[in-house]
C-alpha cells in the first residue's frame, strides 16, 4: 500500500514538473515574504517622521536622515547587508590499535587423596592434574579521515523582520538571479546585535547568531543533475 502511495506521489510531482517545459523558473513572488511584511507596516514611515523632527533640515544633526547621522538597521523594517566569506578548511585523520590475549589453567594434582579416588571413577585419561584451562586474545585496528574545503564569497540585502524584546535583531535575505533556464538562490537568516552592526550598515556572517545560509538553484541544470523521482524513491525502498 505504500509502495502505491509512494508512486502516485512520484507521478503527480513528475506531472507538475512537466508544465515547466520550456519555460524559465519563475522567481519567487516577494509580496507576502516575511520582508515585505516588515516593510510595509503602516508606521513605519511616521516612526522615521518622528525621529527626525525639526533637525530634517541640518547637516550636523545626529538624525537617520543627516549627513552624520547613524543609518545603521535598528528596527524591523531597516536593511542591512550581510557580508558572507566562507573559507574552511578542515583536514582530521586518527589511527587506533588495539591487542588483548590471555590465558589460564587450573589444576588440582593433590587434594587429600581425592584426586586418586577421582581418577579411579573419571572414565579414560581423565583426571584432575588439568581440569581447568582457557585460552583468549583479541584484535582490533581502525583508520578515518575527514578532508574538506569551502569557499564561498556573497554579499546580500538583508530586511530586519523582528526586534526581540531584549533588542537582538531577527534578519532575513533572499536574492534570486536567473541566468537563461536557471535561478541561482541565496538565503540568510539569523539573529544579530545591533551594536555588531558597523557604520557602513554591515555584518559579517560569524557575527549572526543561529545563521542559515543556503545558495543552491533551480532550473534545467539542476534538474539534470538530481535523479528522477523514480529512481530516488527506488533507493529509499529498495533494501539490496
Amino acid at each position: 500500500m505504500r509502495l502505491c502511495v509512494l508512486l502516485v506521489l512520484g507521478l503527480l510531482a513528475a506531472c507538475s514538473r512537466l508544465e515547466d517545459v520550456g519555460k524559465a523558473p519563475e522567481f519567487t513572488p516577494i509580496n507576502n515574504s516575511q520582508e515585505y511584511q516588515a516593510m510595509a507596516r503602516p508606521n513605519y514611515g511616521a516612526e522615521a517622521e518622528v525621529r527626525l523632527g525639526a533637525d530634517r533640515a541640518s547637516l550636523w544633526s545626529a538624525q537617520r536622515g543627516s549627513l552624520l547621522g547613524d543609518n545603521r538597521a535598528e528596527r524591523a523594517g531597516d536593511i542591512l547587508t550581510v557580508v558572507i566569506e566562507i573559507d574552511d578548511s578542515a583536514e582530521i585523520q586518527n589511527s587506533s590499535e588495539r591487542s588483548r590475549s590471555g590465558s589460564q589453567s587450573a589444576s588440582i594434582p593433590s587434594l587429600f587423596g581425592i584426586e586418586q579416588l577421582a581418577n579411579t571413577i573419571l572414565p579414560g585419561d581423565n583426571a584432575l592434574a588439568a581440569g581447568i584451562s582457557t585460552n583468549s586474545s583479541s584484535d582490533s585496528s581502525g583508520d578515518g579521515s575527514v578532508r574538506r574545503n569551502e569557499r564561498l564569497e556573497l554579499r546580500v540585502a538583508a530586511t530586519v523582520t523582528e526586534m526581540l524584546p531584549n533588542g537582538i535583531l531577527r534578519i532575513q535575505g533572499s536574492q534570486e538571479v536567473r541566468v537563461n533556464f536557471e535561478i541561482r538562490e541565496l538565503l540568510v537568516t539569523g539573529y544579530v546585535r545591533p551594536e555588531d552592526i558597523s557604520r557602513r550598515n554591515e555584518i559579517t556572517y560569524d557575527k549572526i547568531a543561529s545563521a542559515r545560509i543556503s545558495y543552491g538553484g533551480r532550473g534545467q541544470i539542476t534538474d539534470v543533475q538530481q535523479p528522477p523521482a523514480g529512481q530516488q524513491i527506488a533507493d529509499i525502498l529498495v533494501p539490496f
